[in-house]
This record gives C-alpha cells, structure tokens and sequence, in this order.
C-alpha cells in the first residue's frame, strides 16, 4: 500500500529548512552602571539580560532558539562594549552540532569590539560536536589601548555518558584579535576529517575528548600567569607576551595564553570554573553555568 504521504528521497530537489540568527549588542557606562546602548537580534538569534548585583558587570546569555546547528545553518554575533564599560557574555546551554547534510557546514562568526578602558568576557558553555559535524567557526576581536579582554571557547567531541563517539567530521576555528588595529594573536585550527584518529595523536588531545583555549589580554596578564599553571597542572600548559599597541606612548598589556585537554566535559570543568574565577574576578562565573 502507498502511503498518502511519502517521504522525500534522497535525490528531493526540495531544500532543506536551515537555521539563520544573528544578534547585536553594545553596552554604555552611565551613572556608574553598566547598561544596554543598543540591542538587535533576528532569526534564531535572542539575547537576554539577567539581573546583576549592583556595580557588577552587564551580563548577555546568548540563546539558539532552533537547539542545535547543522550543515548550512549560520549565527552571528556582535559585541561591543563602549568606553569603561563593562560586559560578560555567555550561552544559555551548549551549542550542539550536529551531522552535517553532504558537504555542507554549520558556520558561526563572532565580532567583539572593546573600547578604552573597557572589559569583556567571552565565556560560552561547551560547544559539543557529535559524529560527522561540520562546524566553521570565526572570532574576530578589536581592541583598543587600556582594555581588558577574557576569551574562554571549550569544545568538547562527543558526550562520554551518553556512549558517544565522534569518528569523522570537520571542525575549523579561525581567530584574530587586533590591538589599535595591530594584530596580536592569530590562529587557525582544523580537525577533520579523522577526529577520532587526530584526537588519539599525543600531540593534538593523547586520547581526552574535550579542550578549551583561554585568551587574556590585560595588564595584569603576567601576574596572573603562576596561578593559571598552578591550576591547569598536567591538563595542559600556560605562556605569556607582551603586546605592544603600534603607538609607542601607550602603555603595554600583556597576553596570557592557555590550553586544557581533559578526558570529558566534566574534567574540562573542573579547571575551567576555577580558572574563568580568578582571570574574572569582578564578573565571576556567569549565572547560566551549571557548576
């Protein structure tokens, strides 16, 4: 018997539904406070503003109201926080991706800007990634002389308690971070399409299925340093430059670099929670965490 609603064969010329969203926000000091200057978001794409004790930091939960990315759908961010302003971003749970249709990727660009003498964390939750993923993901950051920058990302490949294993997939992460327009750091990953075989290498992961990278730029960078190694311990390793803004009268800043590999998600946020405390000492951890 036929049914009276078949379902789409794999040769369909019909396109696939896709995820579109984008969001903006910039943030003003005003009477002391931290406060919103302008708020945009469209599509899948919702920005929410939770309560904060008084003095503290604006806090933005980012939300992808579709659940999930897949091969074609895309989500873009945009930040600023103006001069002696201050802001701390986060996702409201972790980003899923997953299996990618063919060839096609999930794509994310993320734009941050800091003006003088203002701060902002980027401290998103767990970017999962499950088998045969394609992820593309861009962070691109301006800064000016005097502000102060906190850029968490962990990634994790699989959940280990749900029994999940990602084999095959793609996952590249572009960043560029620029100081009165000198850049500063630069990097570009690419896993893929091997995971599982690259993960296993000691080089890359020896085996652990969940990594962040921590970015700090700031003057107190340095300082901070023997602590970050202190906690990291075995799980990874810390380093330290000195970034120099393309005027020589400005006063110089510091880059504390640091990279963890952990079995799980759960190891991942035991380093991670204490670390995001003592490099965010005036925001802390934000709300949405589950610790």
């Amino acid at each position: 018997m036929n049914s009276l609603l078949p379902l789409p064969s794999s040769q369909s010329s019909v396109p696939m539904q896709r995820t579109r969203g984008g969001g903006r926000l910039s943030v003003k000091q005003s009477a002391g406070e931290s406060r919103i200057d302008r708020l945009f978001q469209e599509g899948a794409a919702r920005i929410r503003i939770p309560r904060v004790p008084r003095g503290s930091p604006l806090e933005a939960v980012l939300i992808n109201t579709a659940g999930g990315l897949t091969g074609g759908d895309a989500m873009d961010w945009e930040f600023e926080a103006g001069e002696a302003a201050s802001m701390t971003l986060a996702t409201q749970a972790c980003e899923k991706t997953y299996k990618a249709h063919g060839c096609s990727e999930a794509r994310v660009s993320v734009r941050l800007k800091l003006n003088p003498e203002s701060s902002l964390a980027w401290l998103p939750q767990e970017t999962i990634l499950f088998d045969r993923a394609r992820l593309s993901r861009s962070i691109e950051v301006d800064m000016t002389a005097g502000s102060r920058l906190l850029l968490v990302e962990p990634v994790v490949f699989g959940r280990l308690a749900m029994k999940e294993a990602v084999t095959e997939g793609e996952f590249r992460d572009r960043w560029r971070i620029r100081l009165d327009g000198r850049l500063v750091h630069a990097e570009n990953m690419c896993l893929g399409p091997h995971i599982a075989a690259a993960l296993a290498r000691p080089a890359v992961a020896g085996g652990g299925l969940a990594m962040a990278t921590v970015l700090m730029i700031a003057p107190e960078a340095e300082a901070r340093l023997p602590a970050v190694r202190q906690m990291i311990g075995k799980s990874g390793g810390a380093s330290f430059l000195v970034a120099r803004p393309p005027n020589p009268a400005t006063p110089e800043t510091g880059k504390l670099l640091a990279r963890i590999v952990a079995a799980d998600s759960y190891e991942l946020r035991k380093v991670l929670v204490p670390l995001i405390r003592l490099l965010n000492p005036q925001g802390g951890m934000p709300k949405v965490w589950s610790i």
